[in-house]
């Protein structure tokens, strides 16, 4: 069997030591890989590490002895190209036709005919900056497959966008891409997979419900909705139709497709059951922390009131007691809400300070009242809240994924929701 040819390109990023581990899966799955890395990126990874991977010298020099044609043979040797990662520098360079060195020549010496994917890499500001947002979003016009970057902790210690896609994923992008024959009938353009993502379509729940005791007193907990948000965001960067349903008083986005908010227990029940039951929905991203519980009444110096009929409590009472009423869970009505009877929920859990025994307990219970397809769970001794990192394990009825940060969460997740038609 004939091994599949990558050229890889590295450029001038920390991200270049994540790189390596797809450089080592690539050739572990038949593949030959040659290495292009800049000048920047030999700073970051050394020339031993990537020949030692490749079994193949780092072509660095445009000008070097025998390689001043590289430009020209290696984009004619190579089934597909790979930039990671892919600094601000270099998209920006790219999309403006640049040719000052060895890597942009490359990419001005491509003919279009083969998968050329881009993933990034790089600071928030560097990423979100209009120049950068401009120039990926005319390298994808070309053509070229942009891995879009995760959001997590980033180098400098800032969390937000601009982190390298795990390689795992950046793995699974590759191989696919190699399995497309440019001249095939059935290899698929850009635009067709960005509209086989397009039809795509997931609710998103972020944040705490807020149960009214008065019109300026609630019940509520400590989500900030953070989570939703930040996955919300990342499937509409992919090119899937979001829309996210968040809590009054969470982080606001613009970020994402379409987004509403909700306020209470009731408030989110009926705004998602309006949704569901009114749009063809394929996933459902539950990560919405509801209350169990909502205000049935007040009582205060001796005399009941519901909710709402005393526009605040005094101060001065000397006791207020509160009569609470369960609440039915949302996630179990899902599916039953749901236009689309293929509906995929991905539920989240949340434990504290829970035994191995009952967070198996508490995720199988879950699993069986909701009929979740996959279940996100973490324990509150998983959450930092001091730096903001959170670990989760991701679980399906075949298998537990564990994840150390959001960013692997979201591209976990990212995989579950890639349609097969897009690949």
């Amino acid at each position: 069997m004939s091994k599949s040819k990558v050229l890889f390109i590295m450029t001038g990023s920390i991200a270049c030591y994540k790189a390596c581990h797809v450089v080592s899966r690539l050739v572990q799955n038949n593949c030959e890989v040659q290495v292009v890395a800049t000048p920047s990126a030999l700073k970051f990874i050394g020339n031993a590490t990537l020949e030692g991977l490749t079994g193949k010298p780092v072509v660095s020099d445009m000008y070097a002895p025998g390689n001043v044609m590289d430009h020209i043979h290696l984009m004619r040797w190579a089934d597909m190209i790979l930039v990671a990662p892919a600094t601000a520098s270099f998209i920006n360079k790219a999309a403006q036709g640049v040719g000052d060195d060895l890597v942009q020549t490359l990419f001005l010496a491509h003919d279009f005919k083969k998968p050329f994917l881009v993933a990034p890499a790089m600071n928030t500001s560097m990423y979100s900056h209009p120049v950068t947002q401009k120039s990926l979003q005319a390298l994808r016009d070309m053509g070229l497959e942009i891995l879009d970057s995760a959001s997590g902790i980033l180098a400098c210690g800032e969390e937000g966008w601009g982190r390298l896609l795990e390689p795992d994923l950046i793995l699974k992008f590759a191989l696919e891409a190699l399995k497309r024959s440019p001249k095939s009938e059935a290899a698929k353009t850009p635009s067709e997979r960005a509209s086989a993502f397009a039809k795509v379509k997931v609710l998103v729940t972020a944040g705490g419900t807020q149960e009214p005791i008065d019109t300026v007193r609630v019940i509520s907990n400590l989500s900030s909705g953070r989570t939703g948000i930040a996955l919300a965001e990342a499937m509409t960067q992919m090119g899937f139709d979001v829309t996210l349903l968040q809590a009054h008083g969470s982080p606001k986005t613009e970020n994402v497709s379409r987004r509403d908010y909700f306020t209470s227990f009731a408030s989110l029940d009926e705004k998602m059951k309006n949704y569901l039951s009114s749009e063809d929905f394929t996933h459902v991203i539950h990560a919405a922390a509801v209350s169990d519980y909502s205000v049935d009444s007040i009582e205060v110096a001796g005399k009941k009131y519901r909710p709402f009929e005393v526009k605040k409590v005094s101060s001065d009472s000397e006791a207020m007691n509160i009569h609470l009423k369960r609440n039915h869970k949302i996630v179990d009505r899902l599916k039953d809400y749901s236009k689309n009877k293929d509906l995929q929920v991905i539920a989240f859990k949340l434990t504290s300070h829970a035994s191995s025994e009952e967070r198996k307990a508490a995720v199988e219970k879950l699993f069986k009242g909701s009929k979740a397809d996959y279940v996100v769970h973490n324990d509150l001794t998983d959450i930092d809240i001091v730096n903001r990192t959170h670990k989760f394990t991701l679980i399906s009825p075949q298998e537990a994924v564990p994840c150390d940060n959001l960013g692997q969460l979201t591209n976990e997740l990212i995989q579950v929701l890639i349609p097969k038609d897009a690949l």
